[in-house]
């Protein structure tokens, strides 16, 4: 006899509201102002009209839509997909927190306030937002604050035990663990246009000690690397680098072999994504001196990658004990000096998230604004002035292009 399925009951988006949870509603509408939302958005006038007319089909839903849509700029970010360019994250929040749930334990308990406070993010850095909001009368300030609490909502509310974050615009890294930031590194990130760095959430599989690289076809062919490895094999021994044709098709490959001249340094870390986007270490490390480092071809170049490497060789041991740390500490060290190409896998799950904020907290806690050196400000900002959108994309389509990095600038 086959089992019988289970089937998950899905709470409905358009419940019984009584006249006292429908106010408390209003009330939430009238103050959300101070989240950097704009209560217009979420119909007061038709609430308020909905409660003087007491309990029934027209309050139900009407009160449930304006939750509905409370829930999902409060959730998921107000800011159409459209408008978040080069934004590839998808966010899980939506399954983890589903509308109808959410909705179902407010009027249970009768605290709606509280549900929809809950779905704030918890990282310190949007509290600090949401404080200088407060403060803050300049219109154009007001709407910059805005639009970086809304890049807040659009990560999920948990980023993980521990995690790697850069945010692009100012140029740094930071490690945090158990929501304490452990460590912090410069980076270089991708020029403007077609180089610049997309935003995404992956994660790390593997620390790769030693790296080849594979060079990719535009280089190789494009910018004569190719014809150049072939025909000076001197040249190419003392740069690293073998390169080998074809003899059927004359398809000619160059790979640089590990050492100090590398184009990826000494560390790579192993986060696969369509966009073949990573973090890597660097031979030109006097780049990391410059205030404006927006120089590579895409991927991240790391300061001080061989410590981060190390450091999450540890983190990503499951057996985290002080000896298990030592052992992990001393065999990370002995690899990345052996001169010799190696991965080491991560078995505790290390996330990266690679985002955008033009304003937020820097690494020495200072509120500050970053400049927009790839201009995505604009139609985040322009968002805020249109009504607000319903049944939004939770996925971009705009295209995936594989972004390469570069003989080093």
């Amino acid at each position: 006899m086959e089992a019988t399925p289970v089937v998950q009951q899905v709470a409905p988006l358009v419940q019984v509201w009584s006249v006292g949870d429908a106010k408390a509603l209003l009330g939430v509408i009238a103050s959300i102002g101070s989240e950097g939302l704009d209560p217009k958005d979420y119909n007061p006038d038709a609430l308020s009209a909905a409660i003087a007319a007491g309990p029934g089909d027209t309050l139900n839903q009407t009160a449930s839509q304006a939750f509905q849509w409370l829930v999902e700029d409060l959730r998921d970010g107000r800011t159409p997909m459209d408008d978040r360019k080069q934004w590839f994250v998808v966010d899980p929040d939506p399954d983890l927190y589903p509308t109808g749930e959410i909705m179902a334990d407010a009027l249970a308990s009768h605290n709606i306030a509280g549900a929809l406070k809950a779905l704030n993010p918890t990282k310190p850095d949007y509290a600090r937002l949401r404080d200088a909001l407060a403060e803050t009368t300049d219109p154009a300030r007001r709407k910059l604050i805005m639009a970086n609490m809304d890049r807040w909502r659009w990560l999920p509310r948990d980023l993980g035990q521990q995690y790697l974050l850069t945010n692009v615009p100012e140029y740094q890294l930071r490690l945090t663990v158990n929501n304490k930031i452990i460590s912090t590194y410069k980076t270089i990130v991708g020029k403007p246009g077609r180089t610049a760095t997309p935003q995404l959430a992956e994660t790390v599989e593997g620390v790769i000690f030693n790296p080849t690289w594979t060079v990719p076809q535009s280089i190789v062919k494009g910018e004569g690397l190719g014809a150049k490895v072939l025909n000076n094999p001197g040249w190419a021994k003392a740069a690293g680098y073998k390169g080998w044709k074809d003899p059927k098709t004359g398809f000619v490959t160059v790979v640089q072999q590990p050492g100090a001249n590398n184009s990826l340094g000494l560390m790579k870390l192993d986060m696969p994504n369509p966009h073949a986007i990573f973090l890597h270490d660097t031979p030109s490390r006097s780049l990391f001196n410059r205030d404006q480092r927006a120089l590579s071809h895409g991927c991240i170049r790391t300061e001080r990658a061989q410590e981060l490497a190390i450091t999450l060789a540890i983190l990503g041991n499951l057996a985290n004990t002080p000896e298990t740390r030592k052992a992990a500490a001393d065999e990370a060290v002995a690899i990345s000096t052996s001169g010799k190409y190696t991965r080491v896998p991560i078995e505790k799950q290390v996330p990266v998230y690679i985002t955008y904020f033009t304003m937020g907290v820097d690494i020495n806690g200072k509120l500050r604004a970053f400049s927009d050196i790839y201009g995505r400000d604009a139609p985040v900002l322009a968002s805020f002035d249109k009504p607000r959108m319903a049944n939004r994309a939770r996925k971009t389509d705009e295209k995936v292009v594989e972004i390469i990095d570069d003989l080093q600038t």
